[in-house]
């Protein structure tokens, strides 16, 4: 445990939060960086409209990903950004290294936040009743990414 006096939670509930936030913050960060990617990567008739979009969807990624670490952090253990634990540890699918159309980045994007969700919301249940204030920043991260997913995958259509 950490060198805090005033712990909000016991050291055992402070450690499966944090395990639970840990898994979700890994993807978040990965995302990140995969949205970036895509955004450099994507060409083609659709490529403003996708290469704008991407930037907003990494915004909220970001927000997220440092809420979850700032969570971590006031539980009183230290939140793990290591690009190591990142790429050891991450769920989402690899993104291919190549100049790729609109509907492909489009397709890879959708799968990578459903992953990324599918963590998050595991995360949500994880954390009930054992602490309510972590579930409901997981919560309000997930329905944003939530909407993101809609957004993008209807242009599948």
């Amino acid at each position: 445990m950490s060198e805090f006096k005033r712990s909000v939670l016991s050291e055992s509930e402070s450690q499966k939060v944090v395990d639970a936030l840990q898994r979700c913050l890994v993807d978040l960060i990965d995302l990140s960086l995969l949205l970036k990617q895509a955004h450099w990567c994507v060409v083609g008739s659709q490529f403003r409209a996708v290469h704008l979009q991407l930037d907003e969807i990494l915004n909220d990624v970001r927000l997220g990903s440092d809420e979850i670490a700032e969570r971590i952090s006031t539980l009183g253990l230290p939140p793990d950004g290591r690009s190591k634990t990142i790429a050891e540890k991450s769920t989402l699918p690899a993104m291919d290294l190549a100049f790729t159309s609109a509907g492909n980045t489009v397709s890879q994007v959708a799968d990578c936040l459903h992953q990324a969700l599918r963590v998050l919301r595991e995360g949500v249940n994880a954390l009930g009743e054992l602490d309510p204030v972590s579930q409901d920043l997981l919560i309000g991260i997930t329905a944003g990414l939530e909407k993101h997913l809609w957004m993008v995958q209807s242009q599948e259509l």
